[in-house]
C-alpha cells in the first residue's frame, strides 16, 4: 500500500496548458524557476525525454546545496511526465514522482505526486516541509510565467 508514503500538490495556473507544458519541457526554462523560494539550480546535464534525466544541484538560501537526479521514465507531451528521485547523480533513489497536466481551457491544473520508497522518507520529507516547498516551487512556474 502507497496511500502511507504518497504526497500529492496541486495548483491551477492561470495559463492555457500549452505554456505550462512549455516552461516545464524546456531545458533552458525549467532550471530558472525549480525549487522553493530562495532556492537556485546548477544544472550539470538535462534532456527532457523519456529515457533522460536531469542532474542538478538545489542551492539554498544559505548555500547549501542538495544534489538531485531526476530520471524521466514517461512524456506524454501537454497530458503527464513519470520520473524517478535520486540522490545525487546515480545515488539511491527515493521516490518515484509524475506531473500531470490537466487542461481547463484558459487554466491549468498541476498536480505533482510523489511516493517515497519508504514511510519513513515520507515523514521525513513531510518533516521538512515538503508539502510547502513544493507549492511554492508550483507558484514558481506560474510566476515565471507571468500566471499568478
Amino acid at each position: 500500500m502507497t496511500a502511507d508514503r504518497t504526497m500529492v500538490l496541486a495548483r491551477v495556473i492561470k495559463a492555457p496548458v500549452s505554456l505550462v507544458w512549455a516552461a516545464w519541457m524546456n531545458p533552458e526554462t525549467l532550471p530558472h524557476w525549480w525549487g522553493p523560494d530562495g532556492y537556485s539550480c546548477r544544472t550539470s546535464r538535462i534532456d527532457l525525454r523519456a529515457g533522460g534525466e536531469w542532474v542538478f544541484d538545489m542551492i539554498g538560501p544559505d548555500g547549501t546545496v542538495y544534489p538531485n537526479h531526476h530520471r524521466y521514465t514517461v512524456v506524454d507531451p501537454q497530458r503527464r511526465i513519470d520520473y524517478t528521485l535520486h540522490w545525487g547523480e546515480n545515488g539511491p533513489k527515493h521516490a518515484d514522482a509524475w506531473a500531470d497536466f490537466e487542461d481547463l481551457g484558459d487554466a491549468t491544473k498541476v498536480t505533482l505526486s510523489m511516493t517515497f520508497i519508504t514511510a519513513e522518507e515520507y515523514q521525513n520529507a513531510k518533516g521538512f516541509g515538503a508539502v510547502e516547498l513544493g507549492l511554492q516551487t508550483l507558484g514558481k512556474l506560474a510566476h515565471f510565467i507571468g500566471a499568478e
